[in-house]
This record gives C-alpha cells, structure tokens and sequence, in this order.
C-alpha cells in the first residue's frame, strides 16, 4: 500500500511559514545606538556642552567680559609722575630758622648774611682785595698762628685759602650754616664769621672773617 506524504509536508511547513511571514520585533532605539565597545550609551541632556566645546569659565564670552569692565583712564597720570610733576616746595622753615638763631645769639641776622656773600663771592672768584675786605685782622689761621694785617694775608694767601678751604666755601649755603656763641660757621669749622662792638653799648656792630684754618 502506498501512502502519500502531503499532509505530512504540509502540517510540517505550516508552522515555519508563519514564522517567516510574521514582522519582526525593531530593537530598541537605546540598543541600536550603543557601542558594544563603550557600554550603554548615556543620553546627554539637551543645554549642556559637549566634551569638545570649550566654554568660559565666567559664563560670558571674553568679549562681553571686556565690554563690561571699565576702561582706563588714559588722561589720568601715573602716581610717580604727578609726584614728579609737582615741585618741591622751599625749606622756609629752615631758613627763617638760621636767622632767628644769628638774631638770639649774635645779634644782626642781615648783617651776618651780607659779609657771608661778600666773602664768597670774593672767594669764588680769586678776588683777593675784595676777600680782604671782609677779614677782620689779626686773622686766626691753622694751628693757632695769626695774620696780623692785609699784607702778610696776602702774602701767604695761598697757604691760607687752600684747595680744600675754598671748596668748602664754594659749597655752603647761608641758610644751612652752624650758629653758636663763637659765631657763624662755614664747612666742618674752615671758616668762622663774627662781630665785635663798635661802641660800649654794643648798638652798633660789624661782622668779618675771623678765622680760616
């Protein structure tokens, strides 16, 4: 007896085409784009910036940091040239000191001013009668001698008005003179001026060069 083999085939067949015809299930959009390699890919919220944008760290575009900040003053001078630019002003103090010094000890503070300037200036310029005339004699000189009058000055005028003597002179300013009992000081003690009474009151006075050593 031979049997037909169709239905067989047929009840065989009927699941598998099923399966074929029948759609498939899509993956899950998360799954699809992951990297195996990376892991689970992580959503990144929408605003933030990506690892490759560069953003600054006060928020704001270095433009818009500049644009905010005040600008500086270009007509505004520095501290140290206002300071240069403005002079210095005159030690009034200290002069008006000297004179008030000469006035309580010695006497005429004018008087004192106007020999030291003579005398100077006389110095300063190699005029020996002129310096003559501001000497009072006998003249004090180094190492306790004396010059007893114009004519022995002048012969050892030289010895007397010496380098060193005649640029201390040179340097002194009058309103930055020692003032004391023995009179007004010239340098380190190279010159000495000081007056001497003209009458038994002592109204009237005349200042000279007393010393030089």
């Amino acid at each position: 007896m031979r049997l037909s083999h169709t239905p067989l085939l047929l009840a065989l067949a009927s699941p598998l085409w099923l399966a074929a015809c029948s759609p498939s299930t899509p993956p899950p959009a998360d799954t699809a784009a992951a990297d195996p390699a990376q892991g689970p890919a992580t959503a990144i919220p929408e605003g933030r910036p990506t690892p490759g944008d560069t953003v600054p760290s006060s928020g704001l575009s270095p433009d818009a940091v500049t644009a905010g900040s005040p600008a500086p003053d270009a007509a505004a001078p520095a501290a140290g040239d206002a300071a240069a630019a403005t002079p210095a002003a005159p030690n009034t103090a200290a002069t008006s000191d000297v004179r008030q010094r000469i006035e309580q000890v010695l006497g005429d503070a004018a008087q004192y001013e106007t020999v030291f300037n003579a005398f100077q200036k006389a110095v300063n310029g190699g005029d020996r009668a002129a310096v003559v005339e501001e000497v009072r004699f006998p003249l004090n000189i180094a190492n306790g001698a004396k010059i007893t009058g114009p004519g022995e000055f002048q012969r050892n005028y030289e010895r007397i008005l010496t380098p060193a003597v005649r640029k201390a002179i040179a340097a002194q300013t009058f309103d930055d003179v020692m003032v004391n009992q023995q009179g007004v000081m010239i340098g380190d003690g190279q010159v000495w001026l000081n007056g001497t009474c003209l009458d038994q009151a002592c109204s009237r006075t005349e200042v000279k060069v007393v010393t030089i050593q």
